[in-house]
């Protein structure tokens, strides 16, 4: 059960564990792929973990962890399935959700206003 390098998502490496089949690792990089592939992204550099567990009777055999740095930010994700699709799945969910939430950290336009005069806000001179 050692570990072998299967390739690169751009500069995130994908990383298996185990008895992986190469179909489903091509689907996890796609996966991958598609959730950090985004116009305006800082630099992407990490690596994603996928293995399958030993025992046959494990509800959730399937597991991926991994970290990956996008710009200055570190983003980890980890997700647990019953199979290699479902792995992807939930990982390409997840790794958009985190990604997106960096990229759009330091945006002024997704705060939100001051905060009403009732709530120590600044008071409104126009209306009386």
């Amino acid at each position: 059960m050692t570990p072998r390098d299967t390739g690169t998502a751009d500069t995130v490496g994908v990383r298996a564990e185990g008895d992986v089949d190469e179909q489903e690792l091509a689907y996890i990089r796609a996966k991958v792929r598609a959730a950090l592939t985004r116009p305006g992204l800082p630099p992407v550099v990490g690596e994603v973990r996928v293995s399958q567990a030993v025992a046959h009777h494990a509800g959730q055999p399937w597991a991926a962890g991994g970290e990956i740095r996008v710009g200055s930010d570190l983003v980890v994700v980890h997700a647990r399935e019953a199979s290699a699709h479902e792995l992807a799945d939930r990982l390409q969910d997840r790794l958009r959700g985190l990604v997106e939430r960096v990229a759009h950290q330091g945006d002024t336009a997704r705060r939100t206003a001051a905060p009403p005069p009732w709530r120590g806000g600044p008071e409104d001179e126009g209306q009386n």
